[in-house]
């Protein structure tokens, strides 16, 4: 007897529906029923941008001191009032904000809020605690800039933006500038920028949540809201290529970084855009992919992305190849990029785009923390509240003129910095005579 199946077919796409977006003074709010854990975030205008010169990293320093105990509780006594709640604090620095929240069974997020609050606006910051964390994230630092990588993308940070500008150094500083933080920096730094009020998201079932108390909770005592740190900066290409080799000596493989400047997160082709990328670097069956991985077998994955902030972007290629191939694997790549900024895209390319990109956004948004990200990103670029809700339908909308459009106005093959982190003395005649661009060799700081 032979059993034959068949193979079930796809079930019909269940439609996607983003939570109606609630505000009041000061907070931001979705509404999700019948979700048992909620979660809630003070979003403060406090992130890397606002960090001084040379001290690049105290934001995260302060963020790690705030679990170290509170001006009414040691690090031990919050610790246990925070798992007697079951709850969780987490906190976030990136590019634009500072982010402290806490995850909670909704019952108990206003326990959990006030937890939050004792956090931000008082903390500890025991000189000993301090200097603890600080030093432990020089250490965490100095392994991380031990292997390949950082030294690449701190290098075309460097390049792209200016190593004069905070971001054109490392979002987290790098083991240097992270030593050299202080405990009166992490203080000043606190009563510099957490004392705002900020803006209090929260997702979860706002029927077992009073959020006007929560508000209340976070917002009382606070100081006046803080400047804004100004506007999207011009996006400014260079005239022509050229190759940053950041000596690795005995290294056997070449990591590779390829970008240039781009428009900031809020711009209006910011979909197109994320398509263009997509099709040429941002899944498994992307064209740099096919190519760079499949095809010439020169890597294990190769990827594109359209890294936005609320004032800057950059265009960024990531790899790492075999030492003896770096230079026709960094001409492939360029050409892969000039073939789609003069070419566009295929119907059949964008359909499969279209489809992942939408189908990921469905399930990245069912959680209530993706949702609290999703409000934070509302807040920060000042998007309309409906646009998580209709973002799913453009994906899908987008066509292949709108998205070879955006290809062809925002890819920049020949603007690119190529930065090359290997064996100079291996590679470097060879990247010469590629001819994509003048070499500059570094051994790119910090060196301890």
């Amino acid at each position: 007897m032979t059993l034959i199946s068949e193979r079930p077919g796809p079930g019909a796409a269940r439609p996607y529906r983003f939570p109606e977006v609630i505000r009041r003074d000061g907070i931001v709010a979705a509404h999700l029923p019948g979700q048992a854990l909620a979660v809630a975030v003070l979003l403060l205008d406090a992130g890397a941008g606002r960090e001084p010169d040379g001290r690049e990293g105290v934001g995260a320093v302060v963020a790690k001191a705030l679990e170290e105990g509170t001006a009414a509780r040691d690090s031990a006594a919050y610790a246990l009032a925070l798992e007697g709640l079951g709850a969780e604090l987490f906190t976030t620095v990136d590019w634009d904000s500072f982010r402290i929240g806490v995850q909670a069974p909704a019952e108990r997020l206003p326990d959990a809020v006030a937890l939050l609050a004792e956090a931000v606006r008082t903390p500890r910051l025991d000189p000993a605690d301090v200097a603890r964390v600080r030093d432990d994230e020089v250490t965490a630092l100095r392994m991380d800039w031990a292997e390949p990588g950082p030294r690449a993308d701190a290098a075309l940070r460097a390049d792209l933006f200016g190593a004069d500008q905070r971001h054109g150094r490392p979002l987290h500083g790098d083991p240097e500038s992270v030593a050299a933080v202080s405990v009166d920096d992490v203080v000043d730094f606190h009563r510099g920028w957490l004392g705002q009020p900020g803006t209090l998201l929260v997702a979860g079932d706002l029927d077992r949540v009073d959020i006007d108390a929560l508000g209340a909770a976070v917002f009382a005592g606070t100081g006046a809201p803080v400047a804004d740190a100004g506007g999207p900066l011009p996006v400014k290409t260079r005239s022509g290529r050229q190759i940053i080799l950041v000596d690795r000596p005995g290294s056997v493989q070449s990591t590779l970084r390829l970008g240039h400047v781009a428009p900031h997160r809020s711009h209006p082709d910011y979909v197109p855009m994320a398509l263009a990328a997509t099709v040429l670097g941002g899944a498994f069956t992307s064209r740099l992919n096919h190519l760079i991985r499949e095809v010439r077998g020169y890597t294990y994955g190769i990827r594109s992305e359209f890294g936005q902030s609320r004032r800057f972007g950059r265009f960024v290629v990531s790899s790492a190849v075999q030492t003896a191939v770096t230079a026709p694997a960094l001409v492939d790549t360029v050409g892969e990029i000039a073939r789609t900024q003069a070419d566009g895209v295929t119907e059949e390319e964008l359909a499969v785009a279209r489809s992942w990109r939408a189908g990921q956004l469905s399930v990245e948004l069912q959680t209530s923390g993706a949702i609290a990200g999703a409000l934070a990103t509302l807040v920060v670029h000042g998007l309309p509240d409906d646009y998580h809700a209709t973002l799913r339908a453009a994906l899908l909308a987008a066509d292949v003129d709108t998205v070879s459009q955006a290809a062809a106005d925002h890819l920049h093959a020949g603007a690119l910095t190529l930065v090359v982190e290997g064996d100079a003395e291996k590679i470097h005649a060879e990247l010469a005579a590629a001819d994509l661009g003048p070499v500059l060799t570094t051994t790119f700081p910090p060196t301890s």
